[in-house]
């Protein structure tokens, strides 16, 4: 992707959601404080029917042992108790976050970034970080698992999960979410049902009909419903960074500034605007 800020033409090298959203704000040249959490972006994004983001309630639950309350969770929620109809649990919690339907909130993003005058080059590979166009002074990786071998960072490693979609389910109006062993969660969408998941380390990006079998016999068993059937399986690499997520300012062989924002792990969408904000304020400072 590209666009530009300023003076200077960027190239931002992934167009997942933090590709995405580093385009948006680049593109925007939207000023947003640097304390503005992705949270309330979100919040706000819910009041524009067509970005795919709306409020709902998240239930999360643990099969044994307590769930402990982040302090930055705790204004959010809404209930400790587990409902009774979910035998299969020890304690939980509910609490209401910011819900974003990927089949149409990717798409916005897409089309965002286009009408602020971004542009969207696919099937584009470097081997390189060098490899960008020399017209683009600026470089930022958002390149997610694709990093390990772009920027050569031995600390990524590929979590890979598999999810089951399904037809929307009766009465669920609830994100449903357990950690422990074994991992599922149920998350209602505008038009199906993700059902999940699976959290290995792997590259392997085939569908294993076993493991969706089992997805849904637990998903299934926890709502205490009938298998649905399968729409489709889907499977991605989550770019887990052991030493943390990377979002710093360096500067390549070629003398070009390069900023990194990858290693989020399976909170992409959670940390997308937080660290798109500091992305752009790395920028400034560089220029």
């Amino acid at each position: 992707m590209n666009g530009s800020t300023n003076s200077s033409r960027v190239a931002i090298i992934g167009a997942g959601v933090s590709g995405l959203t580093c385009g948006v704000v680049f593109a925007e040249r939207k000023v947003i404080p640097w304390a503005l959490a992705t949270y309330k972006v979100l919040v706000d994004l819910t009041k524009d029917p067509g970005s795919g983001v709306s409020m709902i309630e998240l239930r999360q639950y643990c099969r044994a042992g307590k769930i402990p309350i982040p302090e930055w969770a705790a204004p959010f929620v809404i209930s400790t108790e587990v409902e009774k109809s979910f035998t299969v649990f020890y304690t939980g919690l509910s609490l209401n976050v910011p819900h974003m339907d990927t089949t149409i909130y990717l798409d916005y993003l897409v089309n965002r970034f286009q009408k602020a005058g971004g542009s969207i080059n696919p099937n584009v590979r470097f081997e390189e970080l060098e490899d960008v166009d020399p017209k683009f002074n600026l470089v930022i990786n958002c390149a997610g698992i694709g990093a390990r071998e772009l920027a050569h960072d031995i600390d990524l490693e590929p979590h890979r999960g598999q999810v089951a979609i399904v037809p929307k389910i009766d009465n669920l109006k609830c994100a449903i979410v357990c950690d422990d062993a074994p991992l599922m969660y149920a998350i209602p969408r505008t038009n199906d049902c993700v059902f999940g998941g699976t959290n290995d380390v792997s590259n392997d990006l085939a569908a294993n009909p076993a493991t969706t079998t089992a997805i849904v016999d637990e998903c299934s068993r926890v709502l205490k419903i009938d298998n649905p059937r399968v729409l489709n399986e889907r499977v991605g690499l989550r770019p887990f960074r052991k030493s943390g997520v990377r979002l710093e300012c360096g500067k390549r062989r070629d003398g070009r500034t390069v900023i990194h924002n990858y290693g989020h792990g399976g909170s992409g969408f959670t940390l997308s605007w937080g660290c798109a904000e500091t992305v752009f304020s790395f920028s400034s400072s560089a220029e």
